[in-house]
């Protein structure tokens, strides 16, 4: 039961900022398995608000709302570990806004959500199977 002279907390709750977004996929990222976390050396985790529009158009996706995830770059599975000089660095995007409008519309916390997601663009980094990457964020849980 709450106090009356405890006020809700949701009057001063703030969407997660970019920032915040940031943290919340470094912990992630920290939790999972280290022998998984160590098939990710040079990749560059990065949050942004939305995917772009050229990202968009080149995969044919009608709203930037449906991606919440996008692996950019030679993973494992293409070329071996070693990226030949000059090409930029492998990418995993999250897109804070596409990930917290899929919070809003599903019984998930949203940690559990930027796990999965930074999972699955890992995955395709490595090449895992769909039932690979179920068995990492079950690893992954609390």
């Amino acid at each position: 039961m709450t106090n009356r002279a405890d006020p809700p907390p949701w009057p001063t709750l703030q969407a997660p900022s970019l920032d915040d977004m940031t943290e919340l996929a470094e912990a992630a990222f920290a939790a999972l398995p280290e022998a998984f976390r160590r098939l990710c050396e040079g990749v560059v985790i990065q949050v942004a608000e939305f995917p772009t529009e050229d990202t968009l158009d080149e995969m044919e996706i009608d709203s930037e709302f449906d991606l919440l995830g996008l692996f950019q770059g030679f993973g494992l599975a293409q070329d071996g570990a070693v990226a030949p000089t000059g090409r930029l660095p492998n990418m995993i995007w999250l897109y804070r806004r596409p990930i917290l409008d899929y919070w809003a519309g599903h019984e998930e916390t949203l940690g559990g959500i930027v796990t999965h997601v930074l999972v699955h663009e890992i995955g395709h980094h490595v090449g895992l199977s769909d039932e690979d990457i179920a068995e990492i964020e079950r690893a992954a849980e609390p």
